[in-house]
């Protein structure tokens, strides 16, 4: 008797055009959270209160550190290639005069990508670090609800972050790109 193997799994990548228009054209549920990475879209989880609430008192912590010298872009698409497109919950932008109306920020334009984790923290940990130093963001925090912590990744070099540090006790941390800018992270855990 011969062995019948089924056929190889066939993927369709897509880019971010292609992406774009699936949105435009409703084949996305509304409110639904997707990204895309390396072509593929990937269903993000559900934010819990716990998770906004980070998300809200970070970018207000952002804002006044900031104070107009840097874009802080909530929970906003950041292109990192053809393929990749994200939402962080708070991205770090140079200034740019459109405000990025006609053109997502690119790897280019970012001074600090920050995720909260939640459920997705080991998804945040490993792939999202990975693609985050692949494409040359400088600098990556997590802020890691399960762990308590807040992971500073800093320095890629060949798609890996080489300075890695935490805290469980997070205080006052230099806002990257800003010299004598900084965030009191003292309150994150509530």
């Amino acid at each position: 008797m011969e062995l019948v193997l089924p056929p190889p799994i066939t993927r369709h990548r897509i880019n971010a055009e292609q992406f774009h228009k699936m949105a435009e054209v409703g084949m996305f549920v509304p409110g639904e959270r997707v990204e895309l990475i390396e072509g593929e879209i990937i269903n993000m989880a559900p934010i819990g209160s716990f998770h906004c609430g980070n998300v809200n008192w970070l970018d207000q912590v952002f804002h006044q550190a900031v104070a107009g010298r840097l874009i802080v872009a909530v929970q906003n698409a950041l292109r990192l290639s053809s393929d990749v497109e994200v939402y962080p919950d708070i991205a770090l932008l140079k200034p740019r005069a459109d405000f990025y109306r006609h053109l997502h920020p690119g790897p280019d334009d970012v001074l600090l990508v920050v995720e909260v984790a939640d459920s997705s923290a080991a998804f945040d940990r490993s792939i999202k670090a990975e693609l985050y130093a692949r494409h040359g963001i400088a600098e990556y925090w997590i802020v890691d609800i399960p762990a308590r912590s807040v992971r500073f990744l800093r320095a890629p070099v060949d798609g890996r972050y080489t300075d890695i540090t935490a805290t469980e006790t997070p205080g006052a941390t230099q806002v990257p790109g800003l010299a004598g800018a900084s965030v009191n992270l003292t309150g994150t855990f509530g």
